[in-house]
This record gives C-alpha cells, sequence and structure tokens, in this order.
C-alpha cells in the first residue's frame, strides 16, 4: 500500500524537475538571443571584447573571464579582455599555441574543462605570476566562424563549491560563437574606417597638391604667355608661326590648370556664381568659334544648331564658357580624321539643353558614370594617344550642378559619344 501511493509522488517529483530544467534551458536560450542582438550592435572592437568577457563572467558564475585572440602574423594567441581588475595587465600578453590549455583548445576546436589547473603541466602559469592573479579552475572554448579559429574565450575560478557544469560549457561555447562573428564584423568595420580614413587623407595631399602646382604654375605662365604675345607682334610673317606653336602650348596649358583650380574650389565648395541673364546662342557660337580653327586642324568638321530666337539663360557666362570649353575640347580631342562634331541648343519650357555630339571612338558603357569622376580617361594611363589629365569632366559635371542642373553622357563604343547639358533658365539659387 505504501509502495503505490510512492510511485506517483516520485513521478510528479521527476516531471517538476525535468519542467524546471526545460526553463532553465528556455531562459538560457532567451538569454543568448539577447547578447547575440547586443553583441550585434557593437561595432567598436575594445568594449565589445569588453563586453563579452562581462556576458562570459556572468553567465558561467565566474570570478572572471578572458579572451585570447589568435594573431594571424605570429601563430600565437594574446589576451585581449578580461573581465577582472588585472584586465588592463593582461592586454597583448602572448601565449604560445604550443603547450598551452588555451592552444590545446584552439587546435582540438573543442571545449576544456579543468578543475584544478595546478594538476595541468598546459597551464601557461607565466600569466598569473607576471598579474599576480591565481586560476585555480579553468573553463576555455573555442571562438571560431566554421572551421576558422578566431580564438579562445575563458570562464575563471568557479564561483561556490562546485566545478564548471555542462551547462556551464554549453552557455559559454554558444556566447563564444556569437562573439566570434561580432568580432569579426568589429575588425572589418575598423579595418574599413582605417581605409577610408587613409583614403581620405591621400584625397586632401591630392587636393593640396592641385592647390600649389595649379597656383605656382600659374605666375610664370602668365609671364610666357605676355611676352610671347608681345613677341609675336614683332616678328615677321617668317618666324611668326613658330612662336605661335608656343602660344598655343602655352594656352593649353592655362586651360589645364584653370580646370585644376575649378576643381579645387568645386571640391572645397568654394565656388561663387556670378549669374546675369545671357543669350545662351552668342556664348555656344563664340566657343564654337574659338574651337573651329584646333578642328579644322584635326580635320574635324565642327557644326553648330541654334534656335532662330534668343535663349535667355541667367547663370555665371564664364562658368558657362568653361564647361562649352571642356565638352568641345573633348569632342575634337576624340573624333578622328574627317569626323564630326555637331553643338545642338535648344529650349524647352523653363530649360535650356546643349547637346556636344561627335562621331568619335565612343565610350564604353559600364564608363559612362565614371567618366564624369576626377582622373578618370577612357584610356588606360599608360597607353594614352589623347593626353589630358583627366579632370575636364569632373569640373563639368560640378559647374553644371552649382548651376542646378544635370550632365550625363550617351555613347555607342566605337561610332561615338553625345554629351547632354540640361540648365535652368531661371535664377540660380545660392549653392
Amino acid at each position: 500500500m505504501d509502495n503505490r501511493s510512492s510511485a506517483p509522488s516520485r513521478d510528479s517529483s521527476e516531471l517538476q524537475q525535468e519542467n524546471e530544467r526545460l526553463r532553465d534551458a528556455l531562459r538560457r536560450m532567451e538569454r543568448i538571443l539577447e547578447i547575440s542582438r547586443e553583441l550585434t550592435g557593437l561595432m567598436a572592437l575594445e568594449p565589445l571584447l569588453h563586453r563579452i568577457v562581462s556576458l562570459g563572467a556572468e553567465l558561467t558564475d565566474s570570478e572572471s573571464a578572458s579572451i585570447l585572440l589568435l594573431d594571424k602574423r605570429t601563430g600565437e594567441l594574446r589576451f585581449r579582455a578580461a573581465s577582472s581588475d588585472v584586465g588592463n595587465q593582461l592586454s597583448d600578453i602572448p601565449v604560445p599555441v604550443e603547450g598551452s590549455i588555451a592552444g590545446a583548445v584552439l587546435r582540438s576546436g573543442e571545449p576544456a574543462v579543468i578543475a584544478d589547473v595546478r594538476r595541468d603541466r598546459r597551464h601557461y602559469s607565466a600569466v598569473g605570476t607576471q598579474i599576480g592573479f591565481e586560476t585555480r579552475s579553468l573553463l576555455a572554448v573555442p571562438m571560431k566562424i566554421l572551421q576558422h579559429p578566431v580564438g579562445v574565450l575563458e570562464a575563471v575560478n568557479k564561483r561556490g563549491s562546485g566545478g564548471f557544469t555542462a551547462e556551464d560549457v554549453e552557455v559559454l561555447t554558444a556566447l563564444a560563437a556569437q562573439a566570434a562573428v561580432a568580432i569579426e564584423n568589429a575588425r572589418l568595420v575598423e579595418e574599413l574606417r582605417a581605409a577610408y580614413e587613409q583614403l581620405g587623407q591621400l584625397d586632401r595631399l591630392k587636393s593640396d597638391v592641385i592647390a600649389i602646382a595649379s597656383h605656382e604654375l600659374r605666375t610664370p605662365l602668365s609671364l610666357i604667355l605676355g611676352y610671347s604675345a608681345l613677341l609675336r607682334e614683332r616678328l615677321d610673317d617668317q618666324t611668326g608661326p613658330q612662336l605661335d606653336v608656343v602660344l598655343r602650348a602655352a594656352m593649353r596649358l592655362r586651360q589645364i590648370i584653370d580646370t585644376m583650380i575649378n576643381l579645387r574650389y568645386l571640391e572645397t565648395g568654394e565656388v561663387e556664381l556670378a549669374c546675369t541673364p545671357f543669350d545662351l546662342r552668342e556664348e555656344v557660337k563664340a566657343a564654337c568659334e574659338g574651337y573651329r580653327s584646333l578642328a579644322e586642324a584635326n580635320g574635324v568638321h565642327l557644326q553648330m544648331q541654334v534656335p532662330a530666337s534668343p535663349v535667355i539663360l541667367c547663370a555665371d557666362r564664364d562658368k558657362v564658357r568653361l564647361v562649352l570649353d571642356n565638352l568641345l575640347s573633348n569632342a575634337v580631342k576624340f573624333t578622328p580624321w574627317d569626323g564630326r562634331v555637331q553643338v545642338t541648343v535648344t529650349q524647352r519650357r523653363n530649360q535650356a539643353q546643349i547637346a556636344v555630339a561627335d562621331t568619335g571612338i565612343g565610350i564604353p558603357q559600364e564608363q559612362l558614370e565614371r567618366i564624369f569622376q576626377p582622373f578618370e580617361q577612357v584610356e588606360e594611363h599608360m597607353k594614352r594617344r589623347y593626353g589630358g589629365v583627366g579632370l575636364g569632366l569632373s569640373v563639368v559635371k560640378g559647374l553644371v550642378e552649382q548651376h542646378g542642373g544635370r550632365v550625363w553622357a550617351e555613347s555607342v563604343q566605337g561610332r561615338g559619344s553625345r554629351f547632354v547639358v540640361v540648365l535652368p533658365l531661371g535664377e540660380v539659387e545660392a549653392r
């Protein structure tokens, strides 16, 4: 009779214990999910490492926890963070992979529970001696992504009378898996940040070089142009053409320098627009006339089509002329002998459109956007036949956008290109 009454009682007790174990497991899973979300949000490496060791000590109820990361350059493990007061002293202390508990865990990819490290020859006691910390018991789990080792996460000195349990191994292993991914993400973010910073420094250096070079070249070039023009007036028809070659080269150099200066002003936001109303047709005609002799010398037919009535544009006349000069210069330069360059002006409602089309070499489709970036050219730098520094189109884009307009390129490789500029007719707002 007594045996029959005690059986249901034992079954109920076992069921209650099983339910409690399931509830504990569910709580641990929920905690791990919370930790996963928390670690994913930490992008700075050092705060991430300190949060991981803090969680490791908390989840295993240990006196301390630490992280050792694999140094890919030396092949050593290095302490990077610890949750106890000795964390700063541990920073970057190397631990050999051969002959250490952490090294064995890293190589095997399996957790290790050491109830008494004093009885384990693999315990690297030099670290404890160096920082004045006594390690009695240890739980170490590997941190890895797939099969690639990242480091080792350790919990040190389990509190209470018992040792590390299977639940401790399970929860620290789960934390280590999340930590490995978060650490690699943080490392990538730091590498990207460093790369962007280096690129920024290079970009600033490039801009400074452009600014210094362009301003330093401007003064001597002005002297060359001035004295060349004076000498040209005094030379006869036989020697004059020789000086014309010098003048054309100097004018080309001045155009390059002006382009560099304008690019610098655009990058620093120092461009100021002096907007006045003018007839766009007249400016286009003047620009075409300026390039007609160069086009004829290259065997290029330069044609122009403008409306019969005025197209009054309120813009910075000099900047618009610079846009036209750059587009015409490119069109003539990249058009072969007996080719054609067509400049068309149209007015549509409150916008003026300028199109410069050529029958030149064309531009690959994948480069139609890139050519508006500084120093970008269709040709490879070491194989160029057409010259130039690749700044003209970036200046065109910057000046057009300063006027509230837009510019794009259309092309069929081998059959020519068409550059389209659209500008608002009204007064340009300050930008």
